[in-house]
């Protein structure tokens, strides 16, 4: 299912989404490579325009084959591209090559200083945000792309809860890109403009006004700073949620895991779904983890995110063929 063009987008998010190169074994032995594309934001959106939801990313791609190759797949995936500049400065489309290591862990590189996503300003975000939007999507990747790029989530972020639309930050922290201390002094502001918050067990210190507080200490401490919910992604130990109701918990689906990239995107896309579709709580991390595992059980970022329907299909008993 794809998402509905009619009527504004359910949600709107933004950052840099590059050509991906991925590679069978070690990169340094040769061999051959596929491509496809890859950006966490993208991914969410893909996923979520999967489940039938009206998704929006904007952002800079190159005046290049792979700029064209990134508008390409997401219009191909129903997503709302009408925001989207294409950099006329020479700027190229970032680059990232992945290789599998050592079982599900992957190696990344990445080729994206001095792309076109890096330059990302304000002027290219704003107007996305249209009248009706639900949620904006961000990410702690963004800020780390440069001065330009962190001043832009900043003021997406001001004028969505100045709007009365939902702000969802993932910490998504890239320690390739800054340091933590860095990642840090980008991310605390923004939390004065966030309602979700989502990051995994060793990336909640980054945004804790003490770094070494416990986890329940700091969930509540981030929710009496006016955060309505706190999502911390265990991998497969599952998820819990935090809010001023307590503490809601969901294992992971038991699948076997093929590729871990692109699974904390799956799962933000399926709890967004289950946000959007009023559900409660629990049933929100049902949809995540069971969209984060159909992420793990298939190789690529987004390729194998499920439609509403193939949801479905974890109820179904092993062995089975769907006819």
């Amino acid at each position: 299912m794809s998402a509905n063009p009619q009527g504004p987008p359910e949600v709107v998010t933004f950052g840099e989404t590059m050509a991906a190169l991925r590679a069978q074994g070690a990169l340094r032995m040769g061999g051959s490579l596929g491509l496809s594309v890859a950006g966490a934001e993208s991914n969410v959106a893909i996923g979520l325009a999967r489940l039938g939801h009206r998704a929006r990313w904007a952002g800079r791609v190159g005046a290049d084959e792979l700029g064209a190759l990134v508008l390409r797949t997401l219009r191909a995936e129903g997503v709302d591209i009408s925001h989207v500049a294409t950099d006329d400065t020479g700027r190229p489309t970032g680059l990232l090559l992945t290789e599998p290591r050592l079982g599900t862990l992957t190696r990344v590189s990445y080729y994206r200083a001095g792309s076109a996503g890096s330059a990302l300003a304000p002027a290219d975000v704003l107007p996305a945000l249209a009248p009706g939007t639900r949620v904006l999507h961000i990410t702690g990747i963004t800020p780390a792309l440069g001065p330009s790029a962190a001043d832009t989530v900043l003021a997406a972020a001001t004028a969505a809860r100045e709007t009365g639309v939902t702000v969802c930050l993932d910490v998504n922290h890239r320690s390739r890109l800054w340091t933590a201390d860095s990642a840090r002094t980008a991310l605390r502001p923004l939390l004065a403009h966030t309602d979700l918050l989502i990051a995994s067990e060793d990336e909640l210190p980054l945004v804790q006004e003490r770094a070494d507080a416990e986890e329940s200490e700091a969930a509540r401490g981030l929710l009496a700073a006016g955060i309505r919910e706190v999502v911390v992604k265990r991998g497969a130990r599952g998820a819990t949620v935090f809010t001023a109701d307590g503490a809601t918990h969901r294992a992971a689906r038991q699948v076997d895991a093929v590729d871990l990239v692109g699974a904390g995107d799956a799962f933000v896309a399926g709890y967004l779904s289950g946000l959007l579709d009023g559900a409660d709580v629990l049933d929100r991390l049902h949809r995540a983890v069971s969209t984060a595992a159909f992420a793990v059980a298939t190789r690529g970022d987004w390729e194998g995110l499920p439609t509403r329907e193939e949801l479905g299909l974890f109820d179904e008993p092993d062995g089975t063929t769907v006819r």
